[in-house]
């Protein structure tokens, strides 16, 4: 089978999100669509975050808009004139997708609402992100990605136990959203092979963090029980949990069924001279009892039981840590792949750029920034991989209304004279 060019080649998408969803439609540009990001003749709002290139605040340089905006091209339309609502009609009659982050009505009031869009096009989708939805009480509430976090529960599960729930690190909110609305708008297109017709997408911000608790529901659902924050202590088991290492932490977990048992770690740790006293037959017992999952659970259960053997955990972790201790992460990384042990580093982000395996997949990629007279490396495809299309950054991030020259007038036929009207006019 031949290869296609890209998987959404023929389709076009407006873009008019902001942060809650920037990133649904960079992932359908850097899928091969046609994505014209429509912003204000000043610029859009999200050029002002931060970091900056080389730490220059400049609208031009803002890392976040290169990130969340690859393949997209830049028009500038002033949607509070009405000139400009205007133009955006004339643009929906081209469009497959719009998505947008407006409040619930904002777009009805201002005559652009999914009826009046419809009509122009039938067969458009319309992609909505809102905190809560089109519908329900908090339909009309602002919310942040923070606010969002704690409405969706998934800072409840953040943190530590004796601290305040903790806040998520990144927009993990607005993503979560993202991801959802980029999979319904790719439903609805297919839907729209069968039928013809468009349809509405309605993605709220905290049902999509709601995805992120996994069993926490469910588990008070069927049991009663509610699910806790845990705290990152020092393992009680030995072998699960995280060792500090000369640069960082490793992360094992020696059990049952899970790699090599301690028979080949007391052998690893006495080849450099740090086993002490595990080679002492007095310990077999112990670890065959730490290689058994269903007598660990049954000893957590027995509190009495549990205590006498405290003890003798605590001494294998105090020279497994001394250990761990004494290496780098990398090095206790590779003797454990050697001798089929799970212990795997904790990475950083210099390690995950610096990664073999994601090299090897083709993850990062280089982009060129011709207007910084050099390329960018970027994060590279979002865990698929698809054979027959692939996903391929086309393009950096546009600058501010830098084709409104190949839409405007390649496109919509404007002539020069109109195009100076409407600049002059704050439209464009």
């Amino acid at each position: 089978m031949a290869e296609r060019e890209t998987l959404l080649g023929d389709i076009r998408v407006l873009d008019l999100a902001d942060q809650k969803g920037v990133y649904c439609a960079k992932l359908l540009a850097d899928l091969g669509a046609d994505t014209i990001r429509i912003e204000p003749p000043w610029g859009d709002p999200m050029r002002r975050i931060g970091p900056f290139f080389h730490d220059e605040p400049e609208p031009e340089k803002s890392l976040y808009w290169f990130q969340f905006n690859t393949s997209k091209r830049s028009i500038t339309l002033n949607l509070e004139r009405a000139d400009g609502r205007e133009i955006l009609k004339t643009l929906v009659k081209t469009a497959d997708v719009m998505v947008e982050t407006f409040p619930p009505g904002h777009l009805e009031e201002i005559g652009l609402g999914y009826s009046v869009l419809a009509e122009i096009n039938p067969g458009l989708v319309l992609t909505s992100i809102t905190p809560f939805g089109q519908t329900g009480p908090y339909r009309d509430f602002k919310s942040s990605d923070v606010v969002t976090q704690a409405m969706g529960g998934l800072m409840y599960l953040a943190g530590f136990p004796d601290d305040p729930p903790y806040k998520i690190y990144g927009s993990q909110a607005y993503h979560s959203a993202s991801v959802q609305a980029a999979v319904g708008t790719l439903v609805a297109l297919y839907a729209r092979e069968l039928t013809g017709r468009g349809q509405r997408v309605d993605v709220s911000l905290q049902e999509s963090v709601l995805m992120a608790q996994e069993t926490a529901i469910p588990t008070y659902d069927m049991r009663k029980v509610v699910r806790r924050r845990v705290a990152a202590e020092a393992p009680l088991i030995p072998g699960s949990g995280l060792y500090p290492c000369q640069d960082g932490h490793i992360f094992a977990g020696v059990v049952a069924g899970a790699g090599a048992g301690w028979d080949v770690i007391v052998d690893w740790l006495n080849s450099e001279g740090m086993a002490g006293d595990l080679k002492d037959p007095k310990w077999q017992e112990t670890f065959q009892l730490m290689g058994n999952v269903r007598a660990l659970v049954a000893l957590a259960r027995d509190p009495l039981a549990l205590a006498t053997r405290l003890a003798d955990f605590a001494h294998i972790n105090e020279i497994l840590s001394a250990f761990m201790k004494s290496h780098t992460k990398g090095e206790i990384y590779r003797g454990a792949v050697a001798r089929g042990i799970m212990m795997v580093p904790v990475q950083s982000p210099k390690d995950i750029l610096e990664s073999t395996q994601l090299e090897a997949l083709g993850f990062f990629v280089d982009v060129e920034h011709d207007e910084l007279g050099m390329n960018l490396k970027y994060p590279g495809a979002p865990c698929y991989h698809i054979s027959d299309a692939p996903w391929r950054i086309s393009r950096r991030a546009p600058l501010i209304g830098e084709h409104n020259l190949e839409v405007y007038e390649g496109e919509l036929g404007f002539s020069n004279e109109k195009l100076a009207t409407l600049k002059q006019a704050g439209t464009i």
